[in-house]
């Protein structure tokens, strides 16, 4: 059996868990319900908040224009967030929006903006970021949603790490040109941060500063320049193979 069930429609929907608990549902996931998907009466779809797990749901319909779901029972217990804090410089409109939906989907169990010299965007909205992690976690079979922390600028992102958190800084520079051994021998630690620069890169004030954190894993990610959206997949997936929870056990 396979472990996820993607022929019947995920829903993120907030509330206290249990049996026969009834969910009120948004203007919104009503529209998208009953007027995108037409479900009727008695539809069944499955439903999580973060943090119950999943549990198949029933759909009821009290008037022509309200609907609530009516919890069943569990079909899967709840997960942990992803190991991986990712930390990125902010993209302006579409490509933000890819950034957070590909970092959820890669595991990413904190999401942190970072400010830098040359970010493209800032003031960012809240409310945005969840709705598309929101919308990747639905689309993937993911349970826990990521923190999504407050935009920060780099000074102060790179103040707050620890002395036991392992920055890994997507260098074009790095010395261990192959990214898969730079991770194997990275320093001892206990959390892990990726951190994605800007488009046009770190200053080298900016770079500076980075590199004088402990421990530290300077990242190659290939011969070709890639854009910022492009490198957060691909430092994800490297991260993840070797440091993070896409190893065997």
């Amino acid at each position: 059996m396979a472990r996820y069930d993607f022929a019947t429609h995920r829903l993120f929907v907030t509330g206290n868990y249990g049996p026969d608990v009834v969910l009120p549902l948004e203007a919104g996931q009503i529209n998208y319900l009953l007027n995108v998907l037409r479900m009727e009466e008695g539809a069944k779809l499955l439903a999580f908040n973060g943090v119950d797990g999943e549990w198949r749901a029933e759909l009821h319909k009290p008037t022509r224009k309200t609907a609530v779901l009516k919890l069943i029972d569990c079909v899967r217990v709840q997960e942990p967030a992803g190991p991986i804090r990712y930390a990125f410089a902010p993209l302006k409109s579409a490509r933000l929006d890819y950034i957070i939906q590909k970092a959820v989907e890669m595991g990413a169990g904190r999401i942190v903006p970072v400010v830098t010299q040359r970010t493209q965007m800032t003031r960012l909205k809240p409310d945005r970021l969840l709705a598309n992690a929101v919308e990747a976690a639905e689309q993937c079979g993911i349970l826990a949603l990521p923190l999504v922390e407050d935009e920060i600028k780099l000074a102060a992102f790179l103040h707050g790490l620890a002395t036991d958190d392992l920055l890994v800084f997507c260098d074009e520079d790095a010395e261990i040109v192959e990214p898969l051994a730079a991770l194997r021998a990275a320093p001892d630690h206990k959390r892990v941060t990726v951190l994605i620069g800007p488009e046009g890169g770190f200053t080298d004030e900016e770079r500076e500063a980075i590199l004088r954190h402990k421990p530290l894993c300077r990242l190659s990610l290939g011969p070709r320049i890639l854009r910022a959206d492009t490198a957060a997949v691909a430092a994800m997936a490297l991260v993840q193979c070797v440091l993070g929870d896409w190893r065997a056990g």
